[in-house]
């Protein structure tokens, strides 16, 4: 599987151990030429410090040329309300201070419904079409049929 790319580069410790802990492998792009130059299965954005930019940065990863997805992005419970209007650039949130169990629970729902990040070997794929063997799912660019 391809690592997660984290945002603020550096990425805050408390995520990069959680993220390790869970066994997933990440590296940290500040800015979109770094994340367009790498291969990813996915982001966490930490959007606590800085929302604007996190959310300016996750709205950039959804462009054709760069593409990631899912987006997990982290929040603080004062801003749940700054997420109305923008559930086009991420996929799921979590609220921090998060507990390491939930984020590794809620990266694995993401990555699991995304079949070329899945990592399963039940899935057979041509050009844009993966069907996933297992489960009798289907996705053209990684849309669901």
């Amino acid at each position: 599987m391809e690592p997660l790319l984290c945002w603020p580069d550096p990425p805050p410790a408390e995520l990069v151990r959680a993220l390790d802990l869970a066994g997933f492998s990440s590296a940290a792009a500040g800015d979109e030429a770094a994340a367009a130059a790498g291969t990813w299965s996915g982001a966490v954005i930490d959007a606590t410090e800085d929302a604007e930019g996190a959310f300016a940065f996750a709205r950039a990863l959804r462009r054709v040329e760069i593409g990631v997805a899912p987006v997990l992005v982290l929040v603080r419970g004062s801003q749940l309300a700054d997420l109305a209007g923008r559930h086009d650039a991420f996929d799921d949130f979590c609220v921090s201070p998060f507990h390491p169990v939930e984020l590794e629970a809620r990266l694995a729902h993401l990555l699991a419904r995304d079949p070329l990040a899945s990592g399963d070997t039940e899935t057979v794929a041509s050009e844009d079409l993966v069907l996933n063997l297992e489960t009798y799912q289907a996705a053209i660019e990684t849309e669901p049929l």
